[in-house]
Protein backbone atom coordinates (compact mmCIF):
# COMPACT_ATOMS: atom_id res chain seq x y z
CA UNK A 1 0.00 0.00 0.00
CA UNK A 2 0.94 3.86 -1.05
CA UNK A 3 2.21 5.80 2.06
CA UNK A 4 -0.33 8.60 2.04
CA UNK A 5 1.67 12.24 1.91
CA UNK A 6 0.43 14.63 5.05
CA UNK A 7 -0.43 18.23 3.57
CA UNK A 8 -0.33 20.50 7.07
CA UNK A 9 -3.15 23.27 6.95
CA UNK A 10 -2.50 26.26 9.32
CA UNK A 11 -5.41 28.95 10.02
CA UNK A 12 -6.83 30.54 13.11
CA UNK A 13 -10.51 30.33 10.75
CA UNK A 14 -12.30 26.93 10.95
CA UNK A 15 -14.13 27.70 7.92
CA UNK A 16 -11.00 28.33 5.80
CA UNK A 17 -9.85 25.08 6.99
CA UNK A 18 -12.72 23.59 5.71
CA UNK A 19 -12.34 25.43 2.74
CA UNK A 20 -9.28 24.01 1.93
CA UNK A 21 -9.70 20.35 2.88
CA UNK A 22 -12.41 20.55 -0.17
CA UNK A 23 -10.36 21.74 -2.02
CA UNK A 24 -7.78 19.39 -1.74
CA UNK A 25 -9.31 16.47 -0.55
CA UNK A 26 -9.34 15.37 -4.66
CA UNK A 27 -5.29 14.95 -4.18
CA UNK A 28 -6.65 11.83 -2.36
CA UNK A 29 -3.68 12.76 0.68
CA UNK A 30 -3.85 13.44 4.53
CA UNK A 31 -4.90 16.74 5.73
CA UNK A 32 -3.74 17.90 9.02
CA UNK A 33 -5.42 21.06 10.51
CA UNK A 34 -3.54 23.69 12.89
CA UNK A 35 -5.62 26.62 13.75
CA UNK A 36 -2.44 28.81 15.26
CA UNK A 37 1.34 28.80 14.76
CA UNK A 38 1.88 27.33 17.81
CA UNK A 39 -0.36 24.17 16.95
CA UNK A 40 1.55 23.81 13.32
CA UNK A 41 4.64 23.59 15.31
CA UNK A 42 3.25 21.14 17.97
CA UNK A 43 2.73 19.31 15.17
CA UNK A 44 5.82 19.72 12.98
CA UNK A 45 7.52 18.14 15.91
CA UNK A 46 6.25 13.95 15.46
CA UNK A 47 5.28 14.45 11.52
CA UNK A 48 6.86 14.47 8.49
CA UNK A 49 4.98 16.89 5.72
CA UNK A 50 4.75 17.45 1.73
CA UNK A 51 4.19 20.90 2.13
CA UNK A 52 2.50 23.52 4.87
CA UNK A 53 -0.05 26.08 3.75
CA UNK A 54 -0.03 28.68 5.84
CA UNK A 55 -1.99 31.43 6.17
CA UNK A 56 0.03 35.06 7.16
CA UNK A 57 -2.86 37.16 9.21
CA UNK A 58 -3.31 35.22 12.25
CA UNK A 59 -3.48 36.40 16.10
CA UNK A 60 -0.93 35.97 18.62
CA UNK A 61 2.11 34.19 16.64
CA UNK A 62 1.30 35.54 12.77
CA UNK A 63 2.50 33.21 9.27
CA UNK A 64 5.81 34.93 9.15
CA UNK A 65 7.21 34.16 12.60
CA UNK A 66 5.60 30.68 12.26
CA UNK A 67 7.63 30.00 9.10
CA UNK A 68 10.94 31.57 10.98
CA UNK A 69 10.76 29.06 13.51
CA UNK A 70 9.70 26.01 10.86
CA UNK A 71 12.58 27.12 8.65
CA UNK A 72 14.89 27.29 12.23
CA UNK A 73 14.87 23.65 12.54
CA UNK A 74 16.74 21.39 10.99
CA UNK A 75 13.92 18.75 10.80
CA UNK A 76 11.50 20.93 8.99
CA UNK A 77 13.59 23.84 7.41
CA UNK A 78 13.52 21.94 4.19
CA UNK A 79 9.60 21.59 3.72
CA UNK A 80 8.26 23.85 1.48
CA UNK A 81 5.71 26.47 2.70
CA UNK A 82 3.45 28.34 0.61
CA UNK A 83 1.46 31.11 2.55
CA UNK A 84 -2.40 32.25 1.89
CA UNK A 85 -3.35 35.72 2.55
CA UNK A 86 -6.60 37.84 2.32
CA UNK A 87 -4.93 41.15 2.29
CA UNK A 88 -2.29 42.68 -0.98
CA UNK A 89 -0.50 45.03 0.81
CA UNK A 90 2.06 44.75 -2.55
CA UNK A 91 5.51 43.85 -3.02
CA UNK A 92 7.20 44.35 -0.19
CA UNK A 93 4.70 42.27 1.82
CA UNK A 94 5.28 39.28 -0.82
CA UNK A 95 8.94 40.01 -0.80
CA UNK A 96 8.61 39.76 3.03
CA UNK A 97 6.85 36.14 2.78
CA UNK A 98 9.33 34.87 0.51
CA UNK A 99 11.88 35.86 2.59
CA UNK A 100 10.65 34.00 5.61
CA UNK A 101 10.87 31.20 3.63
CA UNK A 102 8.18 30.68 1.51
CA UNK A 103 8.23 28.99 -1.92
CA UNK A 104 4.82 30.96 -3.19
CA UNK A 105 2.62 33.37 -2.52
CA UNK A 106 -1.19 33.47 -2.77
CA UNK A 107 -3.72 35.64 -2.10
CA UNK A 108 -7.53 34.95 -1.23
CA UNK A 109 -9.95 33.87 -2.32
CA UNK A 110 -7.46 31.85 -4.40
CA UNK A 111 -8.24 29.79 -8.05
CA UNK A 112 -8.97 26.29 -6.19
CA UNK A 113 -7.56 24.37 -9.88
CA UNK A 114 -4.29 26.42 -9.43
CA UNK A 115 -3.81 25.70 -5.98
CA UNK A 116 -4.33 22.23 -5.98
CA UNK A 117 -2.12 21.80 -9.11
CA UNK A 118 1.00 23.93 -6.38
CA UNK A 119 0.07 21.69 -4.17
CA UNK A 120 0.42 18.60 -6.68
CA UNK A 121 4.07 19.61 -7.42
CA UNK A 122 5.04 19.43 -3.84
CA UNK A 123 2.75 16.37 -3.48
CA UNK A 124 4.97 14.68 -5.73
CA UNK A 125 8.49 15.93 -5.15
CA UNK A 126 7.69 14.80 -1.68
CA UNK A 127 6.59 10.85 -2.48
CA UNK A 128 9.75 11.13 -4.97
CA UNK A 129 12.09 11.73 -2.43
CA UNK A 130 10.46 9.08 0.00
CA UNK A 131 11.05 6.25 -2.81
CA UNK A 132 14.28 7.68 -2.88
CA UNK A 133 14.92 7.06 0.52
CA UNK A 134 14.01 3.72 0.63
CA UNK A 135 16.45 2.94 -2.38
CA UNK A 136 19.03 4.06 -0.81
CA UNK A 137 18.27 2.09 2.56
CA UNK A 138 17.79 -0.89 0.51
CA UNK A 139 20.92 -0.22 -1.09
CA UNK A 140 23.07 0.45 2.61
CA UNK A 141 21.56 -3.27 3.65
CA UNK A 142 22.93 -4.75 0.64
CA UNK A 143 26.80 -3.35 1.19
CA UNK A 144 26.78 -4.30 4.88
CA UNK A 145 25.79 -7.74 3.85
CA UNK A 146 28.11 -8.06 0.76
CA UNK A 147 30.65 -10.56 1.18
CA UNK A 148 29.21 -12.36 3.58
CA UNK A 149 27.82 -16.30 3.09
CA UNK A 150 27.94 -18.61 0.05
CA UNK A 151 26.56 -19.11 -2.90
CA UNK A 152 22.95 -18.97 -2.33
CA UNK A 153 23.50 -15.64 -0.57
CA UNK A 154 25.17 -14.31 -3.60
CA UNK A 155 22.29 -15.09 -6.05
CA UNK A 156 19.96 -13.73 -3.31
CA UNK A 157 21.89 -10.46 -3.55
CA UNK A 158 21.53 -10.78 -7.61
CA UNK A 159 17.92 -10.98 -7.07
CA UNK A 160 17.87 -7.90 -4.34
CA UNK A 161 20.39 -5.96 -7.08
CA UNK A 162 17.91 -6.93 -10.24
CA UNK A 163 14.84 -5.69 -7.97
CA UNK A 164 16.22 -2.33 -7.11
CA UNK A 165 17.70 -1.61 -10.16
CA UNK A 166 14.28 -2.11 -11.83
CA UNK A 167 11.86 -0.28 -8.47
CA UNK A 168 14.85 2.71 -9.01
CA UNK A 169 13.99 3.02 -13.25
CA UNK A 170 10.38 3.30 -12.23
CA UNK A 171 11.67 6.45 -9.56
CA UNK A 172 13.69 7.81 -12.48
CA UNK A 173 11.07 7.71 -15.03
CA UNK A 174 8.36 9.17 -12.91
CA UNK A 175 11.08 12.29 -11.91
CA UNK A 176 11.52 12.60 -15.63
CA UNK A 177 8.28 12.99 -16.34
CA UNK A 178 7.59 15.44 -13.56
CA UNK A 179 10.27 17.31 -14.75
CA UNK A 180 8.96 17.63 -18.11
CA UNK A 181 5.68 18.80 -16.58
CA UNK A 182 7.25 21.30 -14.54
CA UNK A 183 8.93 22.87 -17.55
CA UNK A 184 5.31 22.80 -19.36
CA UNK A 185 3.70 24.59 -16.71
CA UNK A 186 6.65 27.08 -16.47
CA UNK A 187 6.26 26.35 -12.78
CA UNK A 188 8.16 28.46 -9.65
CA UNK A 189 11.98 28.60 -9.21
CA UNK A 190 11.81 26.27 -6.29
CA UNK A 191 9.37 23.70 -7.30
CA UNK A 192 12.11 23.59 -10.78
CA UNK A 193 15.19 23.79 -8.03
CA UNK A 194 14.00 20.89 -6.09
CA UNK A 195 12.52 18.49 -8.89
CA UNK A 196 16.70 18.84 -10.09
CA UNK A 197 17.69 18.06 -6.85
CA UNK A 198 15.90 15.07 -6.76
CA UNK A 199 17.42 14.10 -10.27
CA UNK A 200 20.97 14.82 -9.31
CA UNK A 201 20.52 12.43 -6.16
CA UNK A 202 18.77 9.80 -8.64
CA UNK A 203 22.01 9.91 -10.57
CA UNK A 204 24.30 9.33 -7.84
CA UNK A 205 22.16 6.49 -6.65
CA UNK A 206 21.96 4.65 -9.75
CA UNK A 207 25.72 4.80 -10.03
CA UNK A 208 26.05 3.41 -6.97
CA UNK A 209 23.70 0.62 -7.78
CA UNK A 210 25.26 0.19 -11.04
CA UNK A 211 28.80 -0.14 -8.82
CA UNK A 212 27.21 -3.53 -7.08
CA UNK A 213 26.41 -5.18 -10.04
CA UNK A 214 28.75 -8.34 -10.68
CA UNK A 215 31.71 -7.43 -12.12
CA UNK A 216 31.23 -3.40 -12.22
CA UNK A 217 33.16 -2.17 -10.28
CA UNK A 218 34.03 -2.35 -5.88
CA UNK A 219 31.45 -2.48 -3.32
CA UNK A 220 33.25 -0.60 -0.49
CA UNK A 221 31.01 3.12 -0.83
CA UNK A 222 28.13 4.77 -2.16
CA UNK A 223 28.02 8.12 -2.89
CA UNK A 224 26.85 10.35 -0.50
CA UNK A 225 22.78 11.54 -1.33
CA UNK A 226 23.06 15.19 0.22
Amino acid sequence: MVQKAKILLVDDRPENLLALEAILSALDQTLVRASSGEEALKALLTDDFAVILLDVQMPGMDGFETAAHIKRRERTRDIPIIFLTAINHGPHHTFRGYAAGAVDYISKPFDPWVLRAKVSVFVDLYMKNCQLKEQASLLRLQLEGGGKGGVAEGKESVGLLAELSARLAAVEEQAEALSKQLDDDSADAAAVATAAHLERKLTGLRRALDALEPGTGSTSSVPSQS
